[in-house]
């Protein structure tokens, strides 16, 4: 579909990209994998069509559709999150004015065996089976059921955008990307601001897409879940595997090893030809060969490899101090902000050598409760306090912010450490990927991902017994993960971790506190187990807020209308049938009524006036919706005891 002929991007005299070349089939899941500024992004913006190689072209076929989703990206303001989502749709109208431009024509044309006429046909039966494709529900339903599937609780669509943050309005971006359904998707880290549930709806989401995909992201798991096959750029040039990423990385294993035996053997051969130039380089007799070798050399296409060694990349956490038995507790915890709870009477319990992970929907209390934890923010009522002797290593969400911009990476641990530490400290930069001249980089002019791995390689300086780590992994790539994972099950102390990252979860905590809905809840177990678990609640969450138009009772109206004749006309009617069909027909009566209510509702709240009180007006509106929703529940199975009847 998509083909990238002979791309080359170069910088003055930095080529980023070297004549690559490679195909996007229309059924593609591509991994699109390199080290940090490798010319990942840069793809796909030439993809795109927002930035233009040196040399080279993509051929993109007419009538393609791309959505790209960047990492940093402008936000609409002004809508409410569903208005805003709905905007995805406008496409979908002017197909509809189009087919209505075809029909009239059509209808006003007699010459039926033209070429024009059938070109006419095709390209109006080509837009109702792109409509027909679109319209499997309604845009709204459509639209709803994405954003709910992206985090958005049912109450925050009439919300305006610009009450949310950064993360959540790219969540609106990227479900505005998704309803549009382009035939290529083009995603720049698209989890860096999806908690875990959202991630495992995105990830399935994916992987029933139709369309071809390419995939940045730094999440293993998520890779090896959606994508079958892994393009890496590597010194500017192309490697296609045909597997996803955790088969790619044994695949490029192998590949590295034997470029690392050919790339000897050449040296081996350059070195012997360099060997005999200078020594016989001023003797006639041998000038002959000499010129010879030497055209060799010129002629010869150099092998590259990647020559830095990971495996020898490790990260220790010093010894932690011996703490109580009990390291934080929280009895009847209740936090928030001014007026605003959080989360509400919230039992919690970490013990001495414990991996514990804090999970849950953005923006429900993970990070409110380390502020607790570290005795930012005092609790509005209940206990909470950490044990004896504990000592907590904080790194904060927004700490690679906190570091001054001003120091270089050497003095920002340079101007803290203390003791015999000071003389590791290149050590420690070294294992956090600082080597060589990075040490003397400004934090000014550092990545988020650098500014991430230097703020950690802070915690190493003292030995704590409590890790407090609130999303430590955002920006991060791969490598810089598994190395952080590693020294973190290594450590012998406590660790309390918020993240979204699955793969990094998975084999480090054993015990999860789950915030929703203002509650805590304790989880045991593995985050496999807790995400199966919290599978079935979210859809069954999908299910109450999206309930099939065959179960409502005004579709089956006439059915029980006429059932009601054939009641009324027997006889002999027990009291028991009696009593059910009443209820029955006091229950579709009830439920007729509330549905008007919510749609009078609905009309005020899509164009509400400077008297009406959004919020109020929303909360009656969930109410309605879960009583609603109780009565056709219970007129479902009166419907299914009257059977036994008939």
């Amino acid at each position: 579909m998509i083909s990238i002929n002979n791309l080359t991007v170069a910088y003055g005299g930095f080529v980023l990209l070297n004549d690559i070349n490679f195909h996007i089939s229309e059924s593609d899941k591509i991994g699109l994998v390199g080290k940090n500024g490798a010319g990942k992004s840069t793809i796909l913006k030439i993809i795109c069509g927002m930035q233009h190689p040196t040399s080279g072209k993509v051929a993109v076929p007419p009538g393609v559709k791309i959505g790209y989703l960047p990492q940093i990206m402008e936000h609409h303001k002004g809508k409410s999150v569903i208005d805003e989502t709905m905007t995805a749709f406008a496409d979908m109208l002017e197909m509809e004015k189009e087919i209505e431009r075809l029909t009239a024509e059509l209808a006003s044309r007699e010459d039926y065996e033209s070429e024009d006429y059938q070109d006419l046909i095709v390209r109006m039966n080509d837009l109702n089976d792109r409509l027909s494709y679109r319209q499997e529900e309604s845009p709204r339903v459509q639209a709803e059921k994405t954003l709910m599937g992206l985090g958005f609780k049912y109450g925050e669509l009439t919300r305006a955008t610009e009450t949310f943050s950064q993360g959540w309005n790219m969540r609106i971006e990227l479900a505005k990307i998704l309803l549009s359904k382009p035939d290529v998707l083009l995603l720049d880290e698209p989890t860096n601001h999806l908690d875990i549930e959202s991630i495992e709806w995105f990830e399935s989401y994916l992987r029933d897409y139709r369309g071809a995909l390419v995939l940045i992201s730094h999440d293993r798991k998520f890779l090896d879940n959606v994508t079958g096959r892994t393009v890496e750029i590597m010194l500017g040039h192309i490697h296609d595997y045909k597997v996803p990423y955790s088969k790619y990385l044994e695949l490029r294993k192998e590949r590295i090893a034997q470029q690392q035996a050919a790339y000897e053997n050449q040296q081996r051969m350059i070195a012997k030809s360099e060997e005999f130039i200078e020594r016989f380089r001023y003797k006639p007799t041998k000038s002959n060969q000499v010129q010879s070798r030497i055209k060799q050399l010129e002629k010869l296409e150099r092998i590259e490899v990647d020559v830095e060694d990971r495996s020898a990349l490790t990260v220790k956490f010093p010894p932690a101090p011996r703490a109580g038995e009990v390291v934080f507790k929280a009895a009847d915890l209740t936090v928030g902000y001014g007026t605003k709870v959080v989360f509400s009477h919230a039992d919690i319990e970490v013990r001495r050598g414990e991996k514990v992970a804090l999970v849950g929907r953005n923006g429900e209390g993970k990070t409110t409760l380390m502020r607790v934890i570290m005795g930012e923010l005092d609790p509005m009522s209940g206990e909470a306090k950490t044990g004896f002797n504990v000592n907590v290593g904080y790194y904060a969400q927004n700490q690679e912010d906190i570091l001054d911009k001003q120091d270089t990476v050497f003095g920002t641990l340079d101007r803290i450490a203390v003791g015999d530490i000071r003389t590791k400290l290149r050590d420690i930069l070294a294992a956090f990927l600082f080597k060589g001249e990075d040490i003397d980089k400004k934090v000014a002019v550092l990545s988020g991902g650098e500014r991430a791995r230097l703020a950690m390689a802070k915690l190493m300086l003292k030995p704590y017994n409590l890790l407090a780590l609130d999303e430590p992994t955002n920006h991060m790539d791969i490598r810089s993960k598994d190395i952080l994972k590693q020294a973190l099950k290594a450590y012998d102390g406590t660790l309390i971790i918020v993240s979204h990252d699955r793969d990094f979860l998975d084999g480090l905590v054993d015990k999860l506190y789950e915030f929703r809905d203002g509650k805590v809840k304790e989880h045991l177990g593995t985050v496999a187990e807790f995400l199966e678990k919290s599978k079935i609640e979210n859809l069954n969450e999908l299910e109450r807020h999206f309930k099939p138009a065959a179960v409502k009772p005004a579709a089956t109206v006439e059915k029980k209308t006429a059932s009601q004749h054939e009641y009324q006309s027997r006889k002999f009617v027990s009291k028991e049938e009696r009593r059910i069909r009443n209820r029955v027909a006091f229950l579709e009566k009830s439920i007729a009524e509330t549905e008007d209510k919510m749609k009078r509702i609905e009309a005020v709240l899509a164009s509400p006036g400077p008297q009406d009180d959004i919020m109020d007006l929303t909360r009656e509106y969930l109410e309605l919706k879960r009583d609603m929703d109780a009565k056709t529940e219970e007129w479902i199975m009166a419907g299914e005891s009257l059977q036994k009847f008939e």
